[in-house]
């Protein structure tokens, strides 16, 4: 008879490491929360589901930050290429986009769910929906079914790959933290990642400029510099350049309460040449028109100068747009963020991403402790690493183990 692996989480890590064991010959059956499979992965779907980025793997790997050097066998042992080939497997080309990010032809998630599903029921994997993970009875997991009973499940091995905590109502809700910090494992607080930043705006400035987009821009942290597109929202200020910067603002605010960054509303002109523009004569001009004319402003762009020209009487309006002050008070909630940092330590785990305090039980995904900018980077790694606790489940079981 085959050995058993019980996989908790029908999100992309879950799924991943359910192919890979299932093809193995293991017997695997997946326990899930949600009444459906991998609904924040549907949701990235909506976005066009970014799954990897085609930049060289020595540039890629430092999109990881402190985790880099933890993360680098991963990606080498399931590589952007490889995260190619297994899609195509499912019927669902891929292609490289202009920014270099890599995409299923078909631009949706639904198809590649579709296509992955099938395949493991044909592999024999079984799903469990509506089942609440609540930790461990003795030597078996404990669950609450789709019925609200308690129920025992042994296995030979055990695969917890519950995500971080963004987007809880789509299932992901680090509720494991406790569960696992109750059998002595360390967890790093999941806190915001890829998320939005508040900023005290004017009632005005928020009423009418909520929502736009700022495109083409530069922000910059203590030296660092990103360059995208960011979103003015009700509560403050979102959007790609913003998530790329997000894991050293956070980390701003952790250490001073506040985070000071400036912003480049034209990168593509120097202050010399915008100054020369706007010091050309206005006559009758009103300062946004001259905003506009001269400096090539958008309207929320001339907004936010003007909000600090308020606030800072006799400030340079030039200076102003190369380098526009603003001070980032807390991150939004994780409610809304992409992706969430925190997790299990690497510390805890063995290579084979194996806790090492609870034999054969193995974690994956965003439940681990590493971050990433959007762009591919967040579901490559739960790919890899769902592959590497496969693998690592494999050697676990080929040695005689089980829990």
């Amino acid at each position: 008879m085959p050995k058993s692996v019980v996989i908790v989480g029908a999100g992309p890590a879950g799924l991943m490491a359910a192919d890979v064991l299932s093809v193995a010959g293991l017997q695997v059956t997946v326990y899930e929360r949600m009444p459906t499979a991998a609904r924040k992965f549907l949701m990235a779907g909506r976005g066009g589901l970014n799954l990897t980025h085609s930049e060289p793997l020595d540039v890629f790997v430092t999109r990881y930050r402190e985790a880099r050097d933890i993360i680098l066998p991963m990606i080498e042992q399931f590589s952007p290429t490889d995260l190619r080939v297994w899609c195509e497997s499912l019927g669902q080309e891929t292609y490289v986009g202009s920014s270099g990010r890599v995409f299923p032809r078909s631009m949706k998630a639904s198809p590649v769910l579709r296509s992955w599903l099938a395949r493991l029921r044909g592999q024999g994997v079984i799903v469990h929906y509506g089942w609440t993970w609540a930790g461990w009875r003795g030597d078996d997991l404990a669950f609450l079914d789709s019925g609200g009973k308690s129920q025992n499940v042994a296995a030979d091995a055990v695969l917890l790959a519950l995500g971080g905590a963004s987007w809880p109502r789509l299932g992901a809700d680090g509720s494991w933290q406790k569960i696992l910090t109750d059998k002595g494992v360390s967890v790093s607080a999941l806190r915001p990642s890829n998320c939005g930043f508040v900023v005290p705006w004017s009632p005005m400035f928020r009423e009418k400029f909520a929502g736009q987009p700022l495109k083409t821009i530069s922000l910059t942290i203590q030296g660092d510099s990103f360059q995208g597109e960011a979103i003015i929202t009700r509560q403050g200020i979102e959007g790609g350049v913003v998530y790329a910067a997000s894991a050293l603002l956070r980390a701003e605010i952790e250490r001073n309460g506040k985070a000071h960054i400036k912003i480049d509303l034209r990168p593509d002109v120097s202050l010399e040449q915008l100054r020369q523009r706007m010091q050309r004569p206005k006559g009758k001009d009103s300062l946004s028109n001259h905003l506009r004319k001269a400096g090539g402003l958008s309207p929320v762009a001339i907004g936010l100068v003007q909000e600090i020209l308020h606030q800072k009487k006799g400030v340079d309006p030039a200076q102003l747009v190369k380098a526009l002050p603003l001070t980032l008070t807390s991150t939004t909630g994780l409610e809304r963020a992409i992706s969430s940092a925190g997790g299990v330590s690497f510390s805890e785990v063995n290579q084979g991403l194996m806790l090492v305090n609870l034999p054969g039980v193995f974690v994956a995904g965003e439940m681990l402790d590493w971050e990433a900018p959007t762009g591919g980077y967040l579901l490559q790694a739960t790919f890899s690493t769902a592959v590497r606790a496969a693998k690592g489940i494999l050697s676990f079981l080929d040695a005689g183990s089980r829990i």
